[in-house]
């Protein structure tokens, strides 16, 4: 606002003779330019106040994905109880493409979509479930299909006439420079602002470019921080042999660990999908090591993805989970935690001698504190609050557990290889 007051001050000095009309129209064109720069920055802020939750087709489906499994996919949300839950996106990845019309319009695969997406969108919209589309700033997407650059008008008015709620946007054959990564993204952004529809807009640059430094700047509520997420534990367990380059759980903890000034409502950190419940499946979450992981791990997963405010995007077969995937997906503790209003990312304040502890300020005064145990063997942990910076005695909830404890400035726990102790503090 107070450049607005500079440019009224500024007319009255230097242009004293003019009459109030002419200052009037001066002073508004002048508001009306510093309010769009005001806007362009912030205008899609408000699009993911918390981060995103739903489904993502990719790792389970990958390009085979069709009409008929996205319906199943949200009859199985709802019947489960995911949906009440706050899981309400489905998120439609690579493999959807059937090209351009002889107008250029981007058209889904006929076969796969025999209805079209906008049928498919009222279907969704109906089970209380938002729908999530993806392209790539490239002529072609990471699996060869059609893709978005050079139509980027064309293609967000399509996506919003649809009724299409979120767009994951890839980077496979794109120069490799930030410049262009940046000019990209942002092309896209404005596009979907200019579409007639809210659209949350997810970059996907795999962290190469640092697009947590200007992510938000050119339109992005989320932005993925490394490569593909893969259904193991941790690169540095893969067996010898196996080919490298695939991140696992630990991985995408640790560089996400370094980024919490980045995250805020509207502008996420994103590690990548949930691989709790794969157990090894074969398919994109199981390339590069991706064996698997047990419950233990898993549910570290969902605490640390939650402690760091993550979008959480299952990708396990929703209709078939087992009772461990649905007690870790569906625990309403940890998922408050990921959701709370605040928008906090946990700050990791003890990170030695494979231990690494997180603490999250809360919208409510309390906190969550993360303990996990990076060894392959179980061990027993003693913390004075103290270290952490808190001061005073806390009534403590293990979110895992329910159990409570009164009067707690100590915590002592027996914590099992690659466990989180996840709990919420209040004094």
């Amino acid at each position: 606002m107070s450049n607005l007051f500079f440019h009224h001050n500024f007319l009255n000095m230097h242009f004293p003779s003019w009459d109030i009309k002419l200052k009037t129209k001066a002073f508004l064109m002048a508001a009306a330019l510093c309010f769009t720069g005001i806007t362009g920055f912030s205008q899609r802020s408000h699009l993911a106040p918390t981060p995103p939750m739903g489904y993502m087709t990719w790792n389970f489906y990958a390009d085979h994905i069709t009409e008929q499994d996205v319906k199943s996919i949200a009859d199985a949300m709802v019947t489960n109880g995911l949906v009440r839950l706050g899981y309400d996106y489905i998120f439609i990845d690579d493999g959807w493409q059937g090209g351009r019309d002889n107008r250029n319009n981007i058209i889904p695969d006929p076969i796969k979509f025999p209805s079209g997406i906008k049928a498919l969108a009222d279907y969704v919209h109906s089970k209380g479930i938002k729908l999530g589309i993806y392209s790539d700033a490239a002529p072609l997407t990471c699996a060869g299909y059609t893709a978005s650059l050079h139509f980027e008008q064309q293609d967000a008015k399509t996506f919003a006439s649809w009724g299409i709620d979120y767009l994951k946007y890839d980077y496979c054959g794109a120069p490799s420079d930030k410049e262009t990564a940046m000019k990209r993204y942002k092309t896209m952004a404005d596009a979907l602002s200019n579409s007639g529809r809210d659209i949350v807009f997810g970059i996907c640059e795999w962290g190469g470019r640092q697009p947590w430094t200007w992510g938000s700047e050119v339109g992005g509520n989320l932005w993925r921080i490394d490569g593909d997420i893969r259904d193991k534990w941790s690169a540095s367990f893969d067996a010898p042999g196996t080919p490298t380059g695939g991140i696992g759980i630990l991985d995408a903890v640790n560089r996400n660990a370094d980024l919490v000034a980045y995250a805020k409502p509207g502008a996420w950190n994103d590690p990548d999908m949930l691989v709790v419940g794969l157990y090894g499946k074969k398919g994109p979450s199981g390339d590069l090591g991706g064996i698997g992981c047990n419950d233990i791990e898993y549910q570290s997963q969902m605490s640390l993805w939650c402690l760091q405010a993550a979008p959480l995007m299952i990708t396990c077969d929703v209709a078939n989970m087992n009772a461990a995937t649905k007690r870790i997906l569906t625990n309403k503790e940890i998922l408050a935690i990921d959701q709370d209003p605040l928008g906090k990312q946990a700050e990791r304040k003890i990170n030695d001698n494979n231990w690494q502890v997180y603490l999250k300020t809360l919208s409510d005064g309390s906190y969550a504190i993360g303990i996990l145990n990076t060894d392959s063997t179980a061990r027993k942990y003693n913390l004075a609050l103290s270290q952490i910076g808190l001061s005073g005695k806390y009534t403590t909830l293990n979110v895992w557990t329910g159990e409570q404890k009164k009067n707690q400035s100590k915590l002592m726990y027996e914590v099992k290889a690659h466990e989180t102790i996840v709990l919420k503090l209040k004094q």
